[in-house]
């Protein structure tokens, strides 16, 4: 399929200008290749893949088969619909291209191109090749990761694993493709260690002149959120009588969108034909449809960067970019969402979209001379790493000795490795388990795939299930009403207040009128619903007991089970903080979204939880260097009895109390720093040790002796630090003296202190001989007429502090009033005045 012999059904795109040198190196080399947003990359690789596949196609006569792995789900669906009517359209063929994305495929042994998402294709690799040949990506003999730029996980992790099976398979195939890639790194990537080279072919893409202009006071000025409504009108009503185009707004994320449409409502008003859209995640499908076909009217589209490479808007001949853009990134050990500057690599990416069809411009909300990054770091380094770690695990690979484009940050993979561990999804040697095997293939985030196989029984696993769907669907499934008419509405339908019981009933039940659901996302999640259910043979939701019918206790017995799969899930509220809520580790602010009560009490005076499960947090970046806010979206109260019964917390002695001739003692349960529960305990070992230490020290036993080995430990001390002992030996504390002295009598209990006599507890520390003249020379306590001190030595520095104690003496001690301490340096302190005594 030569440019010439597809000329007559095939318009000709910039791309076509390489097909030559691609045909010639793509025999016996991995490409990278660079073309200009538009160019046609994306619809004629895979073409000319099959098409060189074919020619060389082997005994069986089957031509080798193409991946091409998209980032987003409306790619796939897109690009696979216009290859396969260009394939149409060269050869008559209707069923040699496929898709496959969650919830719908595709693929079958016939199909010879395949658009795939990466999680897909991350599965896929995991899959030996059998005699089922539509799945499996041992199936297909060229892989094509497009926009690479994006450097997702996923396409990082599936480039690394396939690396290395390449480097053992000269017959695969790997091509990366984007606008704006670091094209001779990635071609030194490929060809490092592999069977075969690696080339880098450019191609000039057809970019009309775009005017770029900037909009700031100075040049050094960077994208600023503040105030960025009323400079989005600002521009929007000058480029109205500039172009007859639509203009694309990149804003960073859906709240900016929305204050944007507000701000820029007034404008339809004076224009009829000017029509107003938000583009993001959280639109319906019908919604993205609209705006990605052609219209009548002028439009002005608010988009985040998902329109930045995965979506083409017709149309489009201005643009005006915010520079800035929600970006995950590590902080303090968590993955958290902030706001952040765009790279440069994304601004021309972003400028691009206005010089598609014609003329364009593009308007910079900030200054020529910023200093951008000049590319966007990849998610490896950015992200948690549990996830990309259990995929590489269940290709056989250690996640930190895969070869990737850029290195990953040891302390990521540590974190990563202590949560599978903790999990039980990897071993010791950090090979994956069955229990690790299990979580694989369920679509959702790792831990909830380990929360619903911990269930032990199918009904908490199905309250499991349809939790983890409401949660991992793109787009909230409701808003909290705000009337009180419609909140009373919600509390009749949901009393408890527990935003995770209100999610399996949205997806089990047909909710209240007075919720605003979100019905794609609802739909959403009852496909992913039945989608679990059916790969763990659980009923479907058709045929799922309601909530409201289901047996007494369920919901409590639910929860102390995933309490007892994922304890850090559980939080309790700080006792001076009633928002804050710590679980020993992190902290988390109750989120706006969630039901869980702020107050004290709740709206009819009853006492609110003090503990929660927290199954959902979104974490963003704090004030400080390193703060981190967390704050939980979806929480389940619960009571600190269940903490107790799931064996949470750790025991103490509480101070001073100790009740009963068998010494019973009151002790202590906390919880990430507050008390959840108190009780009478006869104790031993270590706890009773403790106890006694403290028994002693106040006297309540072997009365005096704590005052007598005070004595003598300190003039020891003392002893020690004018250098008389005859080794070096460390100074001593009374607690920990007593301590070390009932362990080496045996003393484990009240009762073994039946066998233990006051002297057995005496310390021997200075010479007998020597102490009376040592106590003369240095004594702890001073009674002078009308004045009682205590003395303190620092020996290293030479000096006594003698300290007020009592005393109606209006001045100081005299010096021949004191010991001789010939070469100390003598002060005299009462209360916040010191004196030196010469």
């Amino acid at each position: 399929m030569s440019p010439k012999s597809h000329q007559p059904v095939l318009t000709s795109l910039p791309i076509d200008a390489i097909y030559d040198d691609f045909k010639l190196a793509f025999k016996d080399n991995h490409l990278v290749v660079e073309s200009d947003t538009g160019s046609g990359k994306s619809t004629r690789l895979p073409l000319w893949c099959a098409e060189v596949s074919n020619a060389t196609s082997g005994e069986n006569g089957k031509g080798k088969r193409v991946l091409v792995v998209e980032p987003r789900r409306v790619a796939c669906l897109a690009l696979s619909a216009f290859v396969s009517a260009l394939m149409q359209e060269v050869d008559g063929s209707t069923d040699k291209v496929g898709y496959a994305i969650r919830f719908d495929s595709t693929v079958t042994d016939k199909t010879q191109i395949a658009f795939v998402t990466p999680g897909i294709a991350l599965r896929w690799l995991s899959m030996p090749k059998g005699d089922d040949e539509k799945a499996g990506l041992a199936c297909f003999d060229t892989v094509i990761i497009d926009e690479f730029h994006e450097r997702r996980w996923d396409t990082d992790l599936l480039l690394a694993m396939l690396k290395a099976k390449a480097e053992k398979d000269k017959d695969l195939r790997l091509i990366l493709t984007s606008a704006t890639i670091d094209g001779e790194r990635l071609t030194d990537y490929l060809g490092r260690d592999s069977a075969i080279g690696a080339r880098r072919l450019q191609a000039q893409g057809r970019r009309f002149h775009v005017e770029l202009r900037y909009e700031a006071k100075e040049s050094h000025h960077l994208p600023d959120v503040r105030g960025v409504e009323q400079r989005v009108k600002t521009v929007i009503s000058g480029l109205l009588s500039e172009t007859r185009g639509d203009i694309l707004v990149f804003l960073p994320g859906k709240r900016e969108i929305q204050s944007c449409l507000q701000a820029c409502v007034s404008l339809t008003a004076a224009q009829s034909q000017l029509e107003l859209f938000g583009l993001h995640g959280g639109i319906s499908a019908n919604e993205q449809k609209e705006i990605l076909q052609n219209s009548d009217k002028q439009r002005v589209i608010f988009a985040t960067n998902i329109a930045e490479t995965s979506l083409t808007i017709p149309g489009v001949t201005a643009v005006v970019d915010s520079g800035l853009e929600r970006r995950t990134h590590q902080r303090n050990g968590r993955t958290v969402l902030s706001l952040a500057r765009i790279s440069k690599a994304s601004s021309n990416q972003r400028m691009g979209r206005a010089g598609r069809t014609e003329e364009g411009i593009c308007v910079r909300l900030w200054g020529m001379g910023a200093p951008l990054e000049a590319i966007t770091p990849p998610e490896l380094q950015r992200e948690e790493l549990v996830e990309p770690m259990l995929a590489a695990a269940s290709n056989g690979h250690l996640l930190s000795e895969l070869k990737f484009v850029d290195v990953i940050p040891a302390k990521a993979l540590e974190i990563a490795e202590t949560k599978l561990s903790a999990m039980g999804a990897i071993d010791k040697l950090g090979v994956i388990t069955p229990h690790g095997i299990k979580l694989l293939p369920l679509p959702i985030d790792t831990q909830f795939a380990h929360l619903i196989s911990a269930m032990p029984d199918d009904e908490s696993r199905g309250l499991m299930v349809d939790l983890a769907a409401g949660l991992s669907v793109s787009q909230r499934l409701f808003v909290l009403p705000s009337s009180e008419q419609e909140l009373r509405e919600l509390n009749e339908w949901e009393p408890i207040g527990c935003d995770a019981w209100i999610l399996v009933k949205l997806v089990r039940e047909k909710p209240p009128e007075s919720l605003q659901v979100n019905s794609d996302a609802r739909k959403e999640a009852r496909l992913l619903s039945n989608q679990i259910r059916s790969s763990l043979g659980l009923v479907s939701l058709a045929q799922e007991t309601s909530v409201q019918a289901a047996r007494q206790g369920l919901r409590e017995f639910w929860l102390l089970e995933v309490i007892k799969a994922l304890p850090e899930l559980a939080f309790v509220r700080r006792e001076k903080r009633i928002t804050a809520l710590g679980n020993g580790f992190s902290e988390v602010q109750i989120g706006r979204d969630s039901r869980f009560c702020s107050e004290l009490k709740d709206s009819q005076g009853r006492e609110s939880a003090v503990a929660a499960l927290v199954f959902d947090q979104h974490s963003i970046a704090g004030k400080g260097s390193k703060q981190t806010l967390n704050l939980a979206t979806c929480m389940a109260p619960i009571s600190v009895k269940m903490l107790l019964e799931a064996g949470l917390g750790e025991e103490r002695l509480a101070d001073n109390r100790e009740q009963g001739s068998k010494h019973k003692l009151l002790v202590q349960t906390l919880y990430a720093g507050r008390v959840i529960g108190t009780h009478l305990k006869e104790v031993e070992g270590e706890q009773a040790v403790e106890a006694i230490v403290r028994s002693i020290s106040v006297g309540r036993i072997f009365k005096g002796v704590a005052a007598r080995l005070e004595r003598d430990i300190s003039a020891w001390n003392i002893w020690l630090a004018l250098g008389r002992a005859e080794s070096e030996m460390p100074t001593l504390a009374l607690n920990t003296y007593l301590k070390d002295k009932l362990s080496e009598l045996g003393v484990e209990s009240f009762d073994d202190l039946e066998l233990v006599e006051p002297e057995d507890l005496l310390f021997e520390g200075i010479p007998e001989w020597e102490r009376e003249e040592f106590d003369a020379m240095y004594p702890l306590k001073l009674e002078l007429a009308e004045l009682k001190l205590a003395v303190e030595y620092l020996p290293k520095r030479k000096l006594v502090t003698l300290v007020y104690a009592s005393g109606l003496r209006k001045g100081g001690p005299k010096r021949w009033e004191l010991p001789r301490w010939l070469g100390w340096k003598i002060q005299y302190r009462k209360a916040s005045r010191v004196l030196d005594i010469k």
